[in-house]
């Protein structure tokens, strides 16, 4: 697993250098970007997302495209990256708000609606029927959160839990959906003994109930079957770059 996840890192590193559309850091970052948006209501298609990836245009045609999406589209392209570059920081507050910068920073309809922008929420808000922390809560908790973390063994129950617990925290207004992934995908690539996982949209409704699960019964039995699931899938569309 180590060499597997070095070489991924490798391959990351080198192909963003030279920027090569053509390997594992492109099929990467387009599918993640994809799926997660598409987890929150993007209604951008996987040609679509290639194509703004690769060369930063979209093909020509007569569809209409949200503009919030190909904004939402191209800060998770740059919250990846910014993820690539602080591999090697220890995971803080200050370091999940400036993923939440990268991702939303360039999207002008949540600038316009007043959100708050690479940092905590300033208004209340619910995941569908679900209460999150209020806005005054939510340092502590995410306070709470990182310390329990940084004391725990690092794997995929410890991320399913920490997962489910940032996500009914909701400290962002908008975007914890895609921090929260990108964090997976991060610590994933962090420690030894964890395979990394991009969540597919065509894997939403066992996504969101492992997040009820938790929610309901404090247990990760379904978040973490779906991690493993996910991590083969992903670990078999790797080994291609791999010339296995």
């Amino acid at each position: 697993m180590d060499n597997y996840k070095n070489w991924l890192i490798e391959r990351f590193m080198i192909e963003r250098k030279r920027f090569d559309r053509t390997g594992v850091y492109a099929y990467t970052q387009r599918t993640m970007a994809y799926n997660s948006n598409k987890i929150e209501g993007s209604t951008l298609t996987p040609e679509q997302t290639a194509s703004l990836f690769d060369n930063g245009t979209l093909p020509q045609n007569n569809n209409f495209y949200r503009a919030k999406d190909v904004e939402e589209m191209n800060g998770h392209f740059l919250m990846f990256n910014y993820m690539l570059d602080t591999l090697n920081e220890d995971l803080t507050e200050e370091l999940i708000k400036r993923f939440h910068y990268e991702l939303k920073s360039g999207v002008f309809e949540d600038r316009a609606n007043g959100y708050a922008i690479g940092a905590y929420k300033e208004r209340p808000n619910m995941v569908g029927m679900y209460k999150t922390a209020l806005p005054k809560a939510v340092a502590e908790e995410m306070e709470k959160l990182l310390e329990w973390y940084g004391k725990q063994e690092k794997n995929l129950n410890t991320l399913a839990e920490f997962h489910a617990r940032y996500e009914m925290i909701h400290p962002f207004q908008d975007g914890n959906g895609r921090t929260g992934r990108m964090l997976l995908f991060r610590e994933c690539l962090k420690n030894a003994d964890i395979c990394p996982f991009v969540i597919l949209d065509d894997n939403r409704e066992a996504y969101i109930e492992g997040l009820k699960e938790y929610r309901d019964k404090q247990k990760t039995d379904k978040l973490v079957l779906l991690m493993k699931q996910e991590a083969e899938e992903y670990y078999q569309q790797s080994k291609y770059f791999m010339g296995n």
